[in-house]
C-alpha cells in the first residue's frame, strides 16, 4: 500500500507542473481519444518568471485512453520571461526541471535547465530518453538574464 502511494504522489507531483494551454488533433481515431499535438505551460521551479511552453506529440486511440501508448519522441520548446525574474536561491549549472513518461515504463520527456555563466543565460534543452535507447531529436530555447540580476550556483 505504501509503494502505491508513493507512486500515486509521484505522478500527481508531475501532473501539477504543467499546464495544458491547448492541443490540435492530427489523425482521427474511432474508438478512443484521437493523436494530439498539445501545447504545455511548464514554470521553472527555481526561477520566478520563467515559463516554457512545450508542444508534443500525444498517442490516442484505446491504448493512449488507457495510459499504454508510447508518445513519439518529439518535443519543440520555447522559454520565455513571463514576470521578473528572480531566484530565490542557488541552483545547479545543470539541473532537470520537468520530467514526465511517455511510456509505460521506459521512455521519459525531460527539460534540463543549464546556466550559461559567461552570457548570463539560462538555457532550456528538452529530449526524451529510454532506458536501453534514447532519441537525438531535441529542442533549445533560451532566456537571458538581466545583468543587474545575480544566478546564484550551488
Amino acid at each position: 500500500m505504501r509503494r502505491l502511494t508513493c507512486f500515486l504522489l509521484m505522478v500527481f507531483a508531475t501532473l501539477a507542473q504543467a499546464d495544458e494551454i491547448g492541443s490540435v488533433d492530427t489523425v482521427f481515431k474511432f474508438i478512443g481519444p484521437d493523436h494530439k499535438i498539445v501545447v504545455e505551460a511548464h514554470d521553472d521551479p527555481g526561477v520566478n518568471g520563467v515559463t516554457c511552453y512545450m508542444s508534443r506529440a500525444r498517442t490516442g486511440g484505446i491504448s493512449g485512453a488507457l495510459g499504454l501508448a508510447e508518445d513519439k519522441a518529439e518535443a519543440s520548446i520555447a522559454c520565455r520571461q513571463t514576470g521578473p525574474i528572480s531566484i530565490p536561491k542557488p541552483i545547479k549549472a545543470q539541473e532537470e526541471v520537468f520530467s514526465e513518461r511517455i511510456s509505460l515504463v521506459f521512455k521519459r520527456l525531460r527539460i534540463v535547465r543549464m546556466v550559461d555563466a559567461k552570457r548570463h543565460s539560462l538555457v532550456y534543452l528538452t529530449y526524451s530518453d529510454r532506458l536501453i535507447e534514447g532519441s537525438p531529436q531535441n529542442s533549445v530555447a533560451v532566456v537571458a538574464v538581466d545583468r543587474a540580476t545575480p544566478i546564484p550556483l550551488r
